[in-house]
C-alpha cells in the first residue's frame, strides 16, 4: 500500500508558513550519532603492577573493587594490554557507563594507593587530545636533560643572627615600599632589604617564618633566603586571601572572582578549575591539589527592601589539622567535609552530616587524651537549638569520626569555640538569653581534654556579656572582657570590665578548678594580647579614636603575694600603662621580649607609625611613619630543644643571664667607645680644615705684602701711636642729711 501524505500541511492553506522550522528534536534524539560520548566514558589507569595472562583476572577483580564505589563497571569493560613478553604494560583502559562516572573516577581515585607499593593515576582518555595534540609531542624520543646541581640558600638562615644577639626580624609595609629590618631595641632598626612595588595589597609571613608572601593580580609569590629571592609562585588570578597550613606544607588561595581558564590554557590550572574560587596547593611542588567554588549559603537577615543580605566571607574557609594531614570545610547548617592530604579525597568518601552545625575548629595541637594511645586529631563543633532539641557542643575524633564528648545547652543565643594552644582545654563561650529574651548572660563551658572522659567545668558566675576571651599560650590561665552595655559599632567604646582567672592549687600533678583572681572595672578595653611564651598579657583598646589605653600585666609577679591569692596559681600585678593614639594593631615578637603597637593608614590617616615596648611596658622607640600600613614580626619555627633541655636551661637561667649581662655591658661600652671615636674623628677633621685655611691665608698675605701675623701688626701699630689723655668728671656725694619738719 502506497504511503499517505494526508497528514502533511497543504501549501495552499492560509495557516501554512514556508519559513516555519519543522521540529525534528525527537528524531535527532533517537538517531543522532554521539561521536564523543564513548571516549568521554573511558579512563586510563596507570601505576598498576605488572601481571601475566594467568594473574591478570585476579588483578582485574581486585581493581574492580576500587572502581565499583565510583561507578559500576563490568569485568570485560577493563582492558589491560599485554606486551610482547607476555606481561602487562602496567596500565589499563576502563569504560564506565557515563562520562560523569568517568570524571568522578578521575577525581576520587587519582593518587589513591592500590597497595603498599603501587599508587593509581587516573586520567580521562580524552585528555590525549588536549595534551597530545599534533605538534605538542615530538615523535622522536629525546632523553631529558638533568640540570647540574645548584646549592640553594638556607631558608632559615635568619635564626643564626650574625650579631650573635638572637635578634628578631620584622617587615614593614609603607606607601609602596616593603622593608625588612633587624630589631635593635632602643636603637634604629638595621635594614636588610628595601623594595618598591614588592606587593600590591599586603604581605604575610608563613606560620614558621620561612616565607614572605606577596600578593599580585597574577597570583601569590613566596620569598625567602638571605638574598630574598623568589622561592615559589602560585598563579591564581586576582587572588584576595591566602592561608598556610601549620607545617607550611600546603597553601589555600581565594579570589572573589571565579577562575576563568582561557582557550589556550593556563600554566598551572586546568579546565576542571574553571569557575572555582578556592585552590589548595602543594608548596613543595608548586602544583594545585584541588579547587572549590564558593558556597552560596542562604542569609537569615534581609535589608530594608526585603532582599537577603549577603554574608561576609568566613576566613579561613578551609581549616587545617595540627599535623597537616587533614583539611576541613564547613557547609553551615548541614555538614563538615574532611579531606585527606595530599590526595584531597573525602575521608571515607563522604561528608560528616551534622544537622544545624554553625561552626567548628580543629585542636591546635595533637591531642593526648588519657587512655587513648592510637593516633587521632580532634575538632569541636556546635549546633543551635532546633525545635525541641537543645543546642549541642561535640568533640569528634578523626579519622574514626567517633564523637568522644557531647554537651547539651539551653537558651543559647550564640557560642564561640576557644582552644588552648596545647589542646589541653577547650572553652565554649555560651551567650544565653533570659526567658523574655531581653538580656544576655555568658557562661564558660571548659572541656578538660587531657583528663579521662573529658569532664566539663562550668564558670557561670559572670553577670555580664563576655565580648573577648583569651587563653594563656601553653598555660592554663585566661582573661575575659565583659560589658553590661549593648555591643554596637559606635564611636565611643562601651564601658567594660577585665577579669583574670587561674586554677587553684591542688596536690599532685592535677589541675584544680578555675577561680576568679581579680576584676578591673570602668575600662574601655576590648582586646587581649598574650605573650607567645605566656605569663605576660596586654589588655588594650584598639580601633578607637576616643580611647587608646594599654595595660601590661604579669601573672607570675615575683613580689609579695596577697593573702587572698595564696591558694591560686597566679600572682597578678599591673606593671605599666601606656597609650598610643589611634592604635590599630598590637604584635608580640616570637620570643615574648618586645611588643610593637602600630596605627595603620588602612584604618585612619592620623599619626600613623609604630611604638616599640619591652615586655614590662617601657617604651623603647617611637617612630611616626608616613603612609604606614603594616608591621609584622617574623615568626620562628618550633624549638629543637627537648622538654628536659628546656627545663635545664630554666634551672640554670641565672648562670646564662650573667653571660648575657656581660655581653650587654660590653655592647654598651663598645657603643660609648664608638661615640668617643666619632667625636675624636670630627675634631681631627676640624683641626685639619683649620690648618689648611690658615696656610691659605698666610700665602695670600705674602702675595699682597702684608705681615704674616695680623695680631702682631695691630699691637705694633698701637705702640707707635702717641698716648692720649682722657679726662673724666665724677660727681661724689660727701654728706647727706635728713630733716623731719613737724
Amino acid at each position: 500500500m502506497a504511503p499517505s501524505f494526508d497528514h502533511l500541511p497543504d501549501p495552499e492553506d492560509e495557516d501554512y508558513d514556508e519559513d516555519e522550522e519543522l521540529d525534528f528534536s525527537d528524531l535527532r534524539e533517537r538517531f543522532e550519532v554521539q561521536l564523543e560520548q564513548g571516549l568521554d566514558a573511558f579512563v586510563v589507569i596507570d601505576g598498576l603492577p605488572s601481571v601475566t595472562e594467568e594473574t591478570k583476572p585476579k588483578l582485574i577483580k581486585f581493581l574492580k573493587r576500587k572502581l565499583d564505589p565510583v561507578g559500576r563497571v563490568k569485568e570485560d569493560s577493563i582492558f589491560m594490554p599485554l606486551g610482547p613478553d607476555g606481561t602487562s604494560e602496567k596500565f589499563a583502559f576502563v569504560e564506565f557507563s557515563s562520562a560523569a562516572e568517568a570524571l568522578a573516577a578521575c577525581k576520587q581515585l587519582d593518587m589513591v594507593p592500590l597497595d603498599k607499593r603501587h599508587t593509581l593515576r587516573v586520567n580521562k582518555l580524552t585528555d590525549i587530545e588536549r595534551f597530545g595534540r599534533e605538534g605538542r609531542i615530538d615523535e622522536n624520543y629525546t632523553p631529558p636533560t638533568i640540570p647540574p646541581f645548584e646549592e640553594k640558600e638556607h631558608l632559615r638562615s635568619w635564626l643564626a643572627d650574625p650579631s650573635g644577639r638572637g635578634r628578631d626580624q620584622f617587615v614593614m609595609y609603607k606607601d609602596d615600599r616593603v622593608q625588612i629590618f633587624w630589631n635593635n631595641e632602643k636603637d634604629a632598626p638595621e635594614p636588610i632589604v628595601d623594595r618598591q612595588h614588592w606587593t600590591e595589597t599586603f604581605v604575610q609571613w608563613s606560620p614558621q617564618g620561612t616565607y614572605l608572601t606577596s600578593m599580585h593580580a597574577q597570583g601569590v609569590q613566596l620569598w625567602g633566603g638571605p638574598s630574598w629571592t623568589r622561592q615559589k609562585r602560585f598563579a591564581h588570578p586576582f587572588v584576595n586571601l591566602v592561608d598556610f597550613s601549620p607545617g607550611e606544607k600546603y597553601l589555600t588561595t581565594w579570589s572573589h572572582r571565579p577562575i576563568v581558564i582561557p582557550e589556550e590554557g593556563h600554566p598551572m590550572l586546568s579546565v576542571d578549575d574553571d569557575g572555582k574560587n578556592y585552590v589548595i596547593w602543594d608548596i613543595e611542588t608548586g602544583k594545585p591539589l584541588r579547587s572549590f567554588a564558593n558556597l552560596d549559603l542562604p542569609s537569615n537577615t534581609t535589608d530594608e527592601a526585603g532582599q537577603p543580605v549577603k554574608r561576609k566571607i568566613v576566613w579561613p574557609a578551609f581549616k587545617w589539622s595540627a599535623d597537616d594531614k587533614y583539611v576541613a570545610r564547613l557547609t553551615q547548617g548541614a555538614s563538615i567535609s574532611v579531606y585527606e592530604l595530599p590526595r584531597m579525597g573525602l575521608l571515607d568518601k563522604t561528608s560528616i552530616k551534622i544537622e544545624g552545625v554553625m561552626d567548628f575548629d580543629w585542636a591546635p595541637a595533637v591531642p593526648h587524651r588519657e587512655g587513648v594511645k592510637t593516633y587521632e586529631q580532634l575538632f569541636c563543633y556546635w549546633t543551635p537549638e532546633i525545635g525541641s532539641n537543645p543546642a549541642k557542643v561535640g568533640l569528634m575524633s578523626i579519622p574514626s569520626k567517633e564523637v568522644v564528648r557531647t554537651l547539651n545547652l539551653f537558651s543559647v543565643t550564640d557560642a564561640k569555640l576557644h582552644w588552648q594552644s596545647n589542646a589541653d582545654y577547650l572553652c565554649v563561650k555560651v551567650d544565653r538569653h533570659s526567658k523574655s529574651k531581653k538580656s544576655l548572660a555568658t557562661s564558660l563551658e571548659i572541656f578538660r581534654v587531657r583528663e579521662k572522659g573529658v569532664p566539663v567545668e562550668v564558670v557561670d558566675a559572670i553577670k555580664e556579656t563576655v565580648i573577648n576571651f583569651a587563653w594563656e599560650p601553653k598555660g592554663d590561665r585566661f582573661v575575659i572582657i565583659t560589658t553590661a552595655e549593648v555591643v554596637a559599632p559606635t564611636a565611643v567604646p562601651p564601658k567594660t570590665s577585665v577579669s583574670f582567672y587561674c586554677p587553684e592549687k591542688v596536690k599532685g600533678a592535677g589541675v584544680g578548678n578555675f577561680k576568679h583572681i581579680r576584676t578591673y572595672d570602668k575600662k574601655n578595653s576590648n582586646a587581649i594580647y598574650w605573650s607567645p611564651k605566656g605569663r605576660f598579657v596586654i589588655v588594650a583598646t584598639v580601633h578607637s579614636q576616643q580611647s587608646f589605653d594599654m595595660e601590661f600585666f604579669d601573672l607570675d609577679f615575683e613580689g609579695e603575694k596577697p593573702e587572698s591569692d595564696k591558694d591560686l596559681t597566679a600572682n597578678l600585678q599591673l606593671m605599666n600603662t601606656a597609650d598610643h593614639y589611634g592604635v590599630t594593631d598590637i604584635d608580640w615578637d616570637p620570643t615574648g621580649r618586645f611588643v610593637a603597637t602600630s596605627a595603620s593608614i588602612w584604618k585612619h590617616a592620623m599619626e600613623n607609625g609604630y611604638h616599640l615596648y619591652d615586655f614590662k611596658g617601657e617604651q623603647l622607640r617611637e617612630e611616626p611613619v608616613e603612609k604606614f600600613k603594616q608591621w609584622l614580626w617574623r615568626p620562628r619555627p618550633p624549638t629543637l630543644l627537648t622538654k628536659e633541655e628546656q627545663k635545664q636551661i630554666r634551672k640554670n637561667l641565672r648562670e646564662y643571664s650573667k653571660v648575657f649581662d656581660q655581653e650587654d655591658a660590653d655592647r654598651g661600652a663598645s657603643a660609648d667607645l664608638a661615640v668617643v671615636e666619632h667625636r675624636r674623628r670630627l675634631l681631627d677633621e676640624w683641626l685639619a680644615w683649620r690648618a689648611q685655611i690658615e696656610e691659605e691665608v698666610k700665602q695670600e698675605r705674602e702675595a699682597r705684602g702684608l705681615p704674616l701675623d695680623p695680631i702682631e701688626d695691630l699691637i705694633k701699630r698701637d705702640d707707635d701711636e702717641e698716648d692720649q689723655v682722657i679726662e673724666e668728671i665724677v660727681e661724689e656725694i660727701v654728706e647727706e642729711t635728713e630733716e623731719i619738719i613737724g
